[in-house]
């Protein structure tokens, strides 16, 4: 999808036999989704929902037919969906989307140094990270006020403090004692 449309939520899995779906809500609370108009999936194609329970929910095609079959929604797994940008409040003076960071310079903490750009924000449950293009290929980065503390999309960058190392606990890897001796 363009700048110009916010991911608002992922399809998941199918939900019984009659077409329901799994939908993961990006917004704060999961029903407000289905109140945006211009609903759109990552192919362009506009959606309805329509909420049978608890992130459970019946997807309606622009024509108003309803997705109605296991195997019809699982055709539907990981569509993502979009709202029109325009449909979305403007975010306040220290508020930002996700969508607004990529594409932004990445300024090396202390140094100012342009160490890349944000190519993409991941969010696959255990937190978000930005995924970094640099000159020395990618680099995965938490989204942490500790390894981001400089958000400014208005003079468009942010600023990191790239962590020296990351320490895996030796209990982590079979085969060593407390020592982190082989075995």
């Amino acid at each position: 999808m363009n700048r110009d449309h916010v991911l608002m939520g992922v399809v998941g899995r199918p939900h019984g036999v009659r077409g329901l779906v799994h939908v993961h809500s990006y917004t704060a609370v999961a029903e407000d989704l289905s109140g945006y108009d211009g609903l759109v999936d990552d192919l362009g194609r506009p959606w309805r929902l329509s909420w049978h329970g608890n992130g459970i929910a019946r997807l309606h095609d622009a024509a108003g037919n309803a997705i109605d079959s296991r195997e019809a929604a699982q055709q539907m797994v990981n569509r993502k969906l979009y709202v029109p940008r325009t449909s979305l409040p403007e975010p306040d003076e220290d508020e930002f989307y996700f969508a607004d960071l990529v594409g932004l310079d990445v300024r090396e903490q202390g140094t100012e140094r342009v160490i890349g750009r944000v190519a993409a924000v991941h969010d696959y449950g255990a937190g978000t990270s930005l995924e970094i293009d640099g000159a020395g290929g990618n680099l995965l980065l938490p989204f942490t006020r500790a390894c981001v503390p400089v958000v400014n999309v208005r003079a468009g960058h942010i600023v990191v403090c790239l962590p020296d190392e990351i320490e895996v606990p030796v209990e982590c890897f079979p085969g060593t004692d407390t020592h982190g001796d082989a075995t």
